[in-house]
């Protein structure tokens, strides 16, 4: 099985909903794509989990579909949304000095993605 991992460091949601389609479009075909929010990506989750929010339908389907690996722990912290990741009950991943390692992925047989 081919696997796929997205490193998101922008909070841009023009940039963000081609990660959310890229993952979707994987995960259709076979693949198993995962979703990491790292650096100022991670501001993106509170916006997303708005049910008004534009792209809210793509994040709901990605998260209850398992695409979302979780969110930098570190990174959360410094952009205060912590709390906005927990009530999303998004993992919050911190396996590398407190933020998420891309080697962890490319062990598991990752081909990793960054945005």
């Amino acid at each position: 099985m081919h696997k796929v991992v997205f490193f998101v460091f922008r909070d841009e949601e023009m940039c963000f909903i081609h990660v959310l389609l890229n993952a979707l479009d994987l995960f259709s075909s076979g693949y198993h794509a995962q979703i990491v929010f790292e650096g100022s990506a991670t501001r993106l989750i509170p916006l997303l989990a708005q049910s008004e929010h534009p792209l809210h339908h793509l994040y709901a389907q990605a998260k209850s579909q398992g695409l979302i690996a979780g969110a930098c722990r570190a990174c959360s912290a410094k952009m205060k949304v912590i709390e906005a990741v927990e009530k999303e009950a998004l993992s919050l991943l911190d396996d590398m000095n407190g933020h998420p390692s891309v080697r962890r992925f490319v062990e598991q047989g990752f081909t990793v993605i960054t945005f």
